[in-house]
């Protein structure tokens, strides 16, 4: 009523909206073009440099997370059901902490992003993906996605494009540290995942050609990783162009490098996620080649061939330290596929 400025955080849930709309008498579908720049760029500056409890807490989710994707594995065979998995893994989550860090991924319809069905009996030859974390007693994070064969063993198409995902993830950790800009992380990964795919037949012409116009996005639509902390897409609600993005760096339309959560420049004691992935998704594949995309980098006839595959995720979170990075989680879930095969059939 004085004309001073209120400043508070973009609302997130409805009840918030509403209880604000009431304290400043505006119509709650004003209350967001009201919200706070400042305030918004100064909780971020604050949450986004873990200091050293922060990270202890978030190596403890890890830990958790880590037991979670062991027991999925340890369950993995044919004709269990989805949902004993998520049953059990969400369980321990219970067990050592507050619970899961997001509504947990067991299928083995990979290639359905976020596909929270659990009705699915597990069948040999298929893939399982599980994308789940935990949460600690402080409601600090955890994020880890592992892929996995439901007969226990991978088979030569399987391994094949499980191995350039998993070195899109490693080429992620060679890469990232202090004041590069995770943007170039995602470009780095892309490049690796063309590259791979173009060995296989289902890519064609220059990969890095390819990655600028993006045409690597029909296998991977989504972004390389975001930040990670209190919440599992750590602060997102606050808005992503404040989280992710800032002045200096400016969200890309360029398909898959536009669903970027995090682009900007990294700084020590961040915490990011690192989830490459290749999904070969009916409904998509079909789109791209009735509409003519992908800039003739992709041979629509080998990816027909693919059409039942499902999809691969590999995901770990980072710290990014002074010297670099390091891997959160001291008990990494088996990653690659000689580790997984004997960790499945021990």
């Amino acid at each position: 009523a004085k004309g001073r400025k209120v400043h508070f955080l973009p609302p997130y849930r409805g009840e918030t909206t509403l209880q604000i709309a009431r304290l400043l008498g505006l119509a709650p579908e004003r209350v967001p073009l009201y919200a706070s720049v400042e305030l918004a760029k100064a909780v971020v500056a604050l949450r986004e440099i873990k200091d050293a409890d922060e990270i202890d807490q978030i190596e403890k989710a890890c830990e958790i997370g880590s037991k979670m994707h062991r027991m999925a594995m340890k369950m993995c065979r044919p004709g269990v059901v989805e949902r004993e998995i998520a049953g059990a893994i969400e369980s321990i989550a219970l067990q050592h902490g507050a619970g899961v860090s997001f509504f947990s991924i067991v299928s083995q319809h990979g290639e359905t992003l976020h596909n929270h069905c659990h009705e699915g009996t597990l069948l040999s030859g298929r893939l399982m993906l599980v994308d789940a974390g935990a949460e600690t007693t402080m409601n600090y994070c955890s994020d880890f996605t592992r892929t996995f064969p439901v007969s226990g063993r991978f088979t030569q198409k399987q391994k094949d494009v499980y191995d350039i995902v998993l070195a899109a993830n490693d080429r992620t950790f060679s890469l990232a540290g202090p004041d590069s800009y995770y943007y170039r992380m995602h470009n780095e990964a892309s490049l690796v995942i063309a590259e791979g795919l173009k060995s296989l037949g289902l890519m064609r012409g220059d990969m890095q050609d390819a990655v600028t116009v993006g045409a690597q996005a029909l296998f991977m639509p989504h972004g390389l990783g975001h930040q990670m902390g209190l919440d599992v897409h750590d602060m997102e609600n606050i808005g992503e162009k404040y989280v992710g993005y800032d002045e200096q760096t400016l969200r890309s339309s360029t398909p898959g490098l536009s669903s970027l959560r995090m682009g900007k420049r990294l700084r020590e004691g961040m915490v990011i996620t690192v989830e490459p992935g290749i999904y070969f998704i009916p409904a998509l594949i079909e789109k791209w080649e009735r509409e003519g995309l992908g800039g003739g980098f992709i041979d629509f006839a080998k990816v027909r061939e693919y059409l039942d595959f499902g999809g691969i995720r590999i995901e770990d979170d980072m710290l990014i330290t002074s010297f670099g990075n390091r891997l959160l989680g001291g008990n990494r879930p088996p990653v690659t596929t000689a580790q997984i095969e004997e960790y499945m059939n021990d």
